[in-house]
């Protein structure tokens, strides 16, 4: 996985490089470049490996473990140790009651690692995604606000124009070009907004570059999601569960150290032994040794029953009180989460209307500049109102202004959507449907 992320971010960073300074990536690409470039991921992964190998080495106590230990020399007067060559130990946990406790508590803990793991690479995908989404609609603004400015500027003339030719104030003028002025004003904010989230996306992919070009048909449509009102049908998210499990991990190892006194330990152990007696008085001193085997071999089954530990009975105590704060804080963190979760989803049913609203507003503005236009190309009745080039040029800015609100409704609508679709399980879906449609874009858009 590590070379196929390290070649499309070379593939990625070589088109950037010829097509100057500018990057058109689809939001698929985005968000894998982002999965593999960023730290805290990478943290969460070896954490995720730490886990792991502290359950194994729960497991792995019941294996025997061996060491071996050589030596030689000579020694004069009473001999102080055994006259050991080679030595041999081997020995292993038999039975213990904390140490199915501690098993349990170390897979505990790699399943909270995991689901750590699982909500961080959630946070980096939505982070892009939305950064991706915000990107994209600034974009097309950007365009119809391109739309707007020339139609301004041809107000303005027509207000020069119509005042050269007596028919408006200077009053006029000034209105025109103060509302050009303005729109200009507007076109350079948006412009910064995009500049912005481009080097943030870029960041957060890895490719320093300042213009990021989305695909905008490489972003699926972002489903609204349907959440149960009642709280015990609601999924929690990866963040909540991994606080669980991590509670979870703490209670089992403060059961585990509150079952250490007056229960025994047992061991199994076995010592193989080589001594040399020829460098030394051992034999002086301990004539019966004389003429006998220098090989020993031993096997033996201890029982450690602790009796009486103040020390590690507090230690208990506190590991109880700590396993208790930690459940009371996840279902502090549950509490929040499933309320927060329930004001996205009337907001998301608010924005569904606001998007709605937007959309009338913008077929209704549209409609009124055919009309006008229709009315400049036909000769008008006597009963009717003449109208204007400036009419038609204000009619087409209305249209063009209420485009904006609806693309700025619509991004509204799809972050909030985004956001349920964190919450609720569903962003891995979202984004294999976004994959999916990277796959049939054409080789100008970097997608892997």
């Amino acid at each position: 996985m590590g070379v196929r992320a390290g070649w499309a971010i070379g593939w990625v960073m070589l088109a950037a490089s010829a097509s100057a300074a500018s990057a058109q990536i689809s939001l698929a690409s985005a968000v894998n470049l982002a999965l593999s470039n960023d730290t805290q991921v990478r943290m969460r992964e070896a954490a995720v490996q730490k886990a792991e190998a502290e359950l194994k080495a729960t497991r792995d106590v019941y294996i025997p473990s061996i060491e071996a230990s050589l030596g030689y020399g000579e020694g004069v007067g009473v001999p102080t140790a055994l006259p050991t060559v080679v030595s041999l130990t081997t020995q292993s946990l038999v039975f213990n009651f904390s140490q199915r406790d501690n098993i349990r508590a170390a897979a505990s803990g790699l399943e909270a690692a995991k689901l750590s793991l699982e909500d961080t690479r959630s946070q980096i995908e939505q982070d892009v995604a939305t950064t991706y989404l915000n990107l994209d609609s600034d974009q097309r603004k950007l365009k119809v606000m391109d739309q707007e400015v020339g139609d301004a500027d041809r107000l303005a003339t027509i207000a020069q124009e119509r005042l050269d030719a007596g028919e408006d104030t200077r009053m006029d003028l000034l209105k025109a070009q103060r509302t050009a002025a303005q729109i200009q004003l507007n076109k350079m904010d948006l412009q910064d907004d995009i500049a912005s989230l481009s080097d943030h996306l870029s960041r957060l992919i890895g490719l320093r570059d300042d213009q990021i070009i989305t695909v905008e048909s490489s972003i699926p449509a972002v489903p609204a999601v349907e959440v149960s009102p009642s709280i015990k049908n609601q999924p929690d998210s990866a963040a909540i569960q991994a606080a669980m499990d991590s509670a979870r991990s703490k209670q089992e190892l403060a059961f585990g150290e509150n079952r250490y006194l007056l229960r025994p330990e047992f061991t199994f152990g076995m010592n193989y032994t080589r001594i040399d007696t020829s460098q030394n008085a051992y034999t002086t001193y301990y004539p019966a040794f004389l003429n006998k085997s220098e090989n020993a071999i031993s096997l033996y089954l201890t029982m450690n029953l602790p009796i009486y530990d103040r020390q590690h009975k507090d230690q208990s105590k506190g590991a109880a009180a700590e396993a208790r704060r930690a459940y009371f804080e996840s279902e502090s963190q549950r509490e929040q989460f499933l309320e927060g979760r329930k004001k996205l989803r009337r907001n998301a049913a608010e924005l569904a209307a606001r998007s709605n609203l937007a959309g009338l507003d913008q077929a209704i503005a549209q409609e009124q500049v055919k009309v006008i236009e229709t009315q400049l190309n036909s000769s008008s009745s006597a009963s009717q109102q003449p109208m204007t080039p400036e009419d038609e040029q204000r009619a087409r800015m209305e249209e063009e202004a209420r485009t904006l609100d609806l693309l700025d409704s619509e991004y509204q609508l799809q972050q909030s959507r985004l956001n349920l679709l964190e919450q609720t399980g569903g962003l891995q879906l979202w984004l294999r449907n976004a994959a999916a449609l990277s796959e049939g874009l054409p080789t100008g858009a970097l997608n892997h």
